[in-house]
């Protein structure tokens, strides 16, 4: 069984570090501030002690888990590693840096991967002599929770890198899916408009927050509405993330940030980790109810659910992935109640053509344009599945 690296003890390559060490590897966990990696140790003995008293693991498990991971502050602990996952800050410069630095220290067939959310793999496999074994394997926040991983070959990506990247993920209980090197990959490009659309709805002063997530969860069967869903992902983190794919897909204005996010991130109301967000978190906050009007709703839930359907079909047409993978990343890597091109079939796809025609006639947005797969299909009478 092949030594894993992992670099970066945030939460989330420390998250990756137990899932690894779980599926029974010998794990590097380097990071160069020591502090960090302390804090990444002292969580996952809390995590395991956690495992043990609700009997999802023993005692002799959690030892094992425990004692599978080395914690180090060089990067040559990462000399006899198989594999080694970069989760470090969004910053394209500084992964080319760390991963130029990688190839110095790792065996030619070491495969190096990126957890990137939206930053070109290929671009970071450019800085590499052997770009052929630079791969993107994205976890989702928290990884030992998500069981989605997307797979992310660059250009230069070889067939072989990508079937063994796969397999090793595969074999930690992940559910992988395979995504074209795209802005956002799959789930953070198709899932756009649940919170731009959203956003919008709002600024429209069609309803609030409350109402829009009441809409989301009690009409569509959404975990989380998207206002939840973004003070829990956070303002900033979200807000940088719309950014980059707007800019990213040459300012197409399907991506367009939202002025209203912006000036929450601008004040520091980033959420649940800042104790205010587009809902107020601290003790005894008085949040508003939701006004529970089933027209209302409806409206607001087809809205923002025929924008999804319309970036999942477009996300086909563009060969970002397959049918099957986008239905299944959508539903395991943000828990939506279906697949967007299932719940398309379910409502027809005709009815949501003639929705977004609907919606490009009133504001002559290119926001609002149908994908040419959706109105190729309906026209044919054909469905997804």
């Amino acid at each position: 069984m092949i030594k894993i690296g992992v670099l970066g003890a945030g939460s989330m390559g420390a998250g990756i570090a137990q899932v690894a060490s779980t599926a029974g590897h010998k794990v590097v966990l380097f990071d160069t501030n020591e502090k960090a990696l302390q804090v990444a140790d002292a969580k996952l003995i809390k995590i395991l002690a956690r495992l043990v008293e609700k009997g999802r693991i023993d005692q002799k498990k959690s030892d094992a888990i425990h004692s599978n991971i080395e914690l180090a502050t060089s990067m040559q602990a990462f000399s006899e590693c198989g594999l080694i996952i970069e989760a470090i800050i969004e910053n394209l410069d500084i992964k080319k840096s760390v991963f130029k630095s990688l190839e110095e220290i790792t065996t030619k067939d070491c495969i190096l991967a990126t957890n990137t959310s939206s930053l070109s793999v290929t671009s970071i496999a450019a800085s590499c002599q052997y770009s052929e074994r630079i791969i993107g394997i994205h976890f989702f926040n928290p990884a030992p929770l998500m069981p989605l991983v997307e797979i992310i070959p660059a250009i230069q990506t070889s067939q072989e890198t990508t079937s063994k990247a796969k397999s090793i993920i595969d074999s930690w209980g992940k559910k992988t899916v395979l995504a074209k090197d795209t802005p956002g990959f799959i789930v953070n490009r198709v899932a756009r408009p649940f919170y731009g659309e959203a956003l919008r709805i709002y600024e429209e002063g069609i309803a609030d927050f409350a109402t829009i997530d009441w809409a989301m969860t009690a009409l569509g069967g959404f975990r989380m509405g998207p206002f939840t869903l973004m003070d829990y992902i956070g303002n900033d983190v979200n807000y940088i993330v719309t950014e980059t794919v707007f800019a990213a897909f040459y300012y197409d204005p399907r991506y367009k940030p939202s002025l209203t996010q912006k000036r929450h991130s601008e004040a520091g109301w980033l959420g649940r980790k800042s104790g205010r967000g587009y809902f107020d978190y601290s003790e005894n906050a008085n949040n508003p109810m939701p006004v529970e009007d089933n027209e209302v709703g409806t409206m607001i839930l087809n809205r923002i659910l025929m924008m999804l359907i319309n970036e999942a079909a477009d996300a086909l047409f563009l060969n970002i992935a397959s049918r099957d993978d986008i239905d299944l990343a959508m539903t395991k890597g943000v828990n939506y109640p279906k697949g967007l091109l299932q719940w398309a079939d379910e409502v027809g796809l005709r009815h949501v053509v003639n929705f977004l025609d609907v919606m490009y006639q009133e504001y002559k947005e290119d926001r609002y344009r149908c994908s040419p797969l959706l109105r190729r299909m309906a026209k044919a009478g054909k469905k997804f599945y």
